[in-house]
């Protein structure tokens, strides 16, 4: 496979964008948290998560990232927010709490972040 030359937004520290290489790079990843809609697949993923993970084929980054729950890594190593977020869901956070715990701050920091227009493009 040949070597893919790094796009210019990968120079912006913390962005991720979801694009064809992150989808291929999350496939594994994605695939296991959407497995996540089925009522048995959530026991089977509380039970033993890490049967889970190597039943999907995670690499070690997702699986670190999952076992930390770092929604950043997750995301950076192909996740996708909407199938991350399920994770989330097995933790019963909301989604709030989870992109207050990707920027840095609490669930009521970031409601007032957005409450004022979001971060600034500067961080």
């Amino acid at each position: 496979m040949a070597q893919e030359t790094p796009l210019s937004f990968d120079e912006i520290p913390g962005t991720y964008v979801f694009d064809g290489r992150r989808s291929r790079m999350g496939y594994p990843l994605n695939k296991m948290s959407a497995a996540l809609n089925s009522p048995a697949e959530r026991e089977a993923f509380q039970s033993d998560p890490e049967a889970f993970m190597e039943r999907f084929g995670l690499t070690e980054e997702q699986r670190e990232a999952v076992r930390t729950r770092d929604w950043l890594s997750m995301i950076k190593h192909g996740g996708n927010i909407y199938f991350a977020y399920k994770i989330g869901v097995m933790d019963g956070l909301t989604v709030q709490q989870v992109l207050a715990a990707m920027t840095g701050t609490s669930a009521e920091e970031f409601k007032e972040m957005m409450s004022n227009g979001g971060r600034q493009p500067n961080g």
